[in-house]
């Protein structure tokens, strides 16, 4: 991402820190990284005892980047010290979330940022061993995964000696075998220790019982990512950025029906509207439909929602979440019914069918989507739907249960005459000529565009 900017355009409004060298050549190695002042902050938290650098992050005001948003330094705070247990560091890096494109750029072009952001927590919980635990299709980001740890390794920022005299340091980098569960921390501390990956009853919560039963975070791949520059720049000065709720920067990946989708990073609080003045706006000769402010399973907004401040509180007061800030854009010509029976039949199919509501709920959901798309259902199908939702939303074991409400609810909010259609008119009302069920990519080949 390109740091000298117009001060004129509204480019002024990002700020390039995880980015401000993915452009670089060979970002992703150690002298780059240490070229653009990596490593400077893991020197300031050594030289800080543990617990002040605990309360130096929760002074920060940094929230977990990975959708819950809750305080990263509050998170560490919960682990118990002198119960002479290992304590855990876990990265979720398995990105799964439909629209979400944040963490796997960072780490394939600059892993570095993680790998020193571990250093400093592992430090702060006073832990010995971290997991990264990476979604296991993403093959190259893999292995450049693995060569910056091993960097790390030969320059001594881990291994003997890594945390001072004494304080060893191991990272263990585990590629997960694909499985959306396996985002929800419980169901991947499962999965690392080898069973399957489901979500556990709690409490006991993993900050007293996670992986192998011992005190154990589990942080997004950003909010550890993200410390370095804290520690290294202040928290005054993370704090200048955003809200006072939700300070700091942030990763926004904007994609669908605009001109130029990619990674924006910038303060919290931006609007869409602002972000998609960067990006060239929805693309030409198309208006705004809807979009999603935080991934697939977050409720839908429309285009009354373009100044909607995109922080956790804003979001939230208009009826829906920031999750990992997937901003997916959909124009005019996207059928909702149709796009919104993609998101049922992934969550169906990623369903681990530990709980009754979300495997049979999701299953019924599919089942009607399908036959209200196809023009075959009835209007009756359409409270049905809203039926079966509301009996899975907040009655089942995770949060996939409710990610797989959401886009029912609140497409049904603002676009249940389009259901109605499908019904009435016995298909999708669009016409397949305008519509772009199918669209032209330029290359004379076609790729679905509105899935």
């Amino acid at each position: 991402m390109n740091t000298s900017v117009d001060e004129t355009s509204p480019e002024k409004l990002l700020t390039p820190v995880l980015s401000a060298f993915w452009d670089q050549d060979r970002s992703w190695t150690l002298d780059v990284y240490r070229a653009n002042g990596g490593y400077r902050a893991l020197g300031k938290a050594l030289a800080m005892p543990p617990d002040d650098v605990i309360a130096y992050v929760k002074d920060s005001g940094l929230r977990g980047r990975g959708g819950a948003g809750f305080p990263t330094g509050m998170k560490w705070q919960f682990i118990p010290q002198g119960d002479n247990k290992p304590h855990y560091l876990v990265v979720n890096a398995d990105e799964s979330e439909p629209g979400t494109c944040k963490d796997i750029p960072l780490l394939l072009a600059n892993p570095h940022s993680l790998v020193e952001g571990i250093v400093i927590a592992c430090h702060a919980i006073r832990s010995h061993h971290a997991f990264i635990y990476l979604r296991g299709e993403v093959v190259p980001v893999l292995r450049r995964l693995h060569a910056a740890v091993a960097e790390a390794y030969a320059a001594g920022y881990l291994g003997k000696g890594a945390l001072g005299d004494g304080g060893d340091l191991d990272i263990t980098v585990h590629a997960g075998a694909g499985a959306y569960i396996c985002g929800e921390e419980t169901a991947l501390l499962d999965s690392l220790e080898g069973r399957r990956g489901q979500p556990r009853l709690r409490p006991p919560f993993p900050a007293v019982a996670g992986l192998y039963a011992c005190p154990t975070v589990v942080n997004n791949v950003e909010s550890i990512a993200s410390v370095p520059a804290i520690i290294d720049r202040g928290k005054e000065w993370f704090r200048s950025m955003g809200s006072e709720k939700s300070p700091g920067f942030t990763l926004y990946s904007l994609s669908g029906h605009v001109a130029r989708p990619g990674q924006y990073e910038a303060p919290l609080g931006i609007t869409l509207r602002e972000l998609l003045q960067m990006s060239g706006g929805i693309r030409p000769g198309h208006t705004l439909k809807f979009w999603t402010p935080g991934g697939s399973s977050t409720p839908m907004f429309t285009a009354e929602h373009l100044d909607v401040p995109l922080d956790y509180e804003g979001v939230m007061g208009a009826g829906s979440m920031l999750g990992t800030k997937a901003l997916q854009c959909f124009d005019e010509t996207t059928c909702v019914v149709r796009a919104v029976t993609r998101w049922t039949e992934f969550y169906a199919h990623e369903s681990c069918g530990k709980c009754t509501p979300c495997r049979e709920g999701t299953y019924w959901l599919v089942q009607l989507l399908r036959d209200i798309e196809a023009g075959k259902g009835l209007l009756s199908d359409i409270d049905k739907l809203a039926d079966i939702a509301d009996n899975i939303n907040g009655k089942s074991f995770c949060a996939l249960g409710d990610g797989a409400a959401s886009p029912i609810f609140s497409s049904l909010k603002y676009f249940r005459d389009e259901y109605e259609r499908h019904v009435t008119q016995g298909g999708c009302p669009f016409d397949p000529a305008k519509s772009t069920a199918w669209a032209d990519n330029g290359t004379g080949a076609h790729q679905e565009v509105n899935a």
